[in-house]
């Protein structure tokens, strides 16, 4: 019997961190797949600490920054091009759903080599795109960043 992989997109995979995103546009680095434009920045993930102590107070157990995962994504759409919210909107669903079908060899990827990955995706096309050329792109992109990862 094969064993059934789920393709899941989990919160805590899903780039929120303004921090983080401010450091990926300000010290990443970045590529363009047309109709995408690619930020991302490559580091080696925060070891998690130990369990704390039972007796430890549980709002000092918790604070401080979250740890880093292997693989952390984001996406964007201009209002430059698309001033309807549906319309960037529909282009951010349709790039999160191509990442979350496509993103595993990365993550192996980033896995077997010990690095984290952030990354952010800004749509800059004028158009509205169909699924087909959204998962095309999606999958180019996320073979140049295999590529770029590994040196």
């Amino acid at each position: 019997m094969a064993i059934r992989k789920r393709f899941t997109w989990k919160r805590a995979e899903k780039l929120k961190s303004r921090k983080l995103i401010e450091r990926i546009f300000r010290e990443g680095k970045s590529f363009t797949v047309f109709p995408f434009r690619v930020h991302y920045i490559v580091s080696r993930p925060l070891t998690v600490p130990p369990a704390c102590p039972p007796s430890f107070p549980m709002s000092l157990a918790h604070s401080g920054p979250p740890p880093i995962l292997p693989l952390q994504a984001g996406f964007g759409a201009t209002t430059r091009n698309f001033k309807k919210a549906t319309d960037r909107n529909r282009i951010k669903r349709l790039s999160r759903e191509a990442w979350r079908l496509h993103k595993q060899p990365l993550a192996d990827h980033l896995q077997q080599n010990g690095h984290s990955l952030s990354v952010f995706f800004i749509y800059t096309g004028k158009e509205l795109p169909d699924y087909q050329i959204v998962t095309e792109k999606i999958s180019v992109a996320l073979q140049r960043l295999i590529k770029e990862t590994g040196q």
